[in-house]
C-alpha cells in the first residue's frame, strides 16, 4: 500500500470507448427525437387531411367527385387518415400505423397521377416519410405481430 502511488489516466483504449459510448448514445438520442419528429409531422398531416375529408370539405368533395368511385370513398380514406395519425403516436402502434399509412399513399400516388392527371410529387414525399418511419419502427411491428399470433395460434 503506496501512500505516494498517484492515479494512472486511463488506458488509451478505455478513452475511446468512454468517448464511442458517448457519441453513439448521442447518435441514438438525436435519431430517436427526428424520428418522432417525422412520426408527429405524419400525424399532423393526416388528421388534416382526413378531417378535411369526414367533414365535407368542398375541394375533398370535388376530387372524389372527380375520382369516381363515390364519396364512400372519402370517408374511407378519411377515416383510415385519422386513425393511421392516431396510430403513429402510440408507440406499440407506430410501425404498424405507418406501414398502413404508406400503402394508403401509395393508392394516393398513383390516383393522384392516372386518374386526376396532377403531379404526384406531395403523396410521393408523404409515402416516402411514412415509408421511413415503418422502417426505422420495423422491429416493434414484427413483436406486435408475433405477439398477436402467438394469442390467436
Amino acid at each position: 500500500m503506496d501512500r505516494h502511488r498517484t492515479e494512472q489516466p486511463p488506458q488509451e483504449d478505455e478513452m475511446t470507448t468512454i468517448g464511442t459510448t458517448t457519441t453513439t448514445t448521442k447518435k441514438v438520442q438525436l435519431s430517436a427525437v427526428g424520428l418522432w419528429i417525422l412520426q408527429l409531422s405524419l400525424a399532423v398531416e393526416f388528421l388534416m387531411a382526413g378531417v378535411m375529408k369526414l367533414t365535407g370539405n368542398a375541394v375533398m368533395v370535388e376530387m372524389f367527385a372527380e375520382i369516381g368511385a363515390g364519396q364512400w370513398l372519402r370517408f374511407l380514406v378519411g377515416a383510415l387518415e385519422v386513425a393511421g395519425a392516431v396510430g403513429v403516436l402510440i408507440p406499440r402502434l407506430t410501425g404498424l400505423a405507418a406501414l398502413g399509412l404508406t400503402l394508403l399513399m401509395g393508392g394516393a400516388v398513383i390516383t393522384t397521377a392516372f386518374v386526376l392527371g396532377a403531379s404526384p410529387a406531395v403523396p410521393l414525399a408523404i409515402l416516402v416519410i411514412a415509408g421511413l418511419v415503418a422502417w426505422f419502427r420495423r422491429f416493434s411491428t414484427r413483436a406486435l405481430i408475433a405477439r398477436f399470433a402467438g394469442e390467436v395460434g
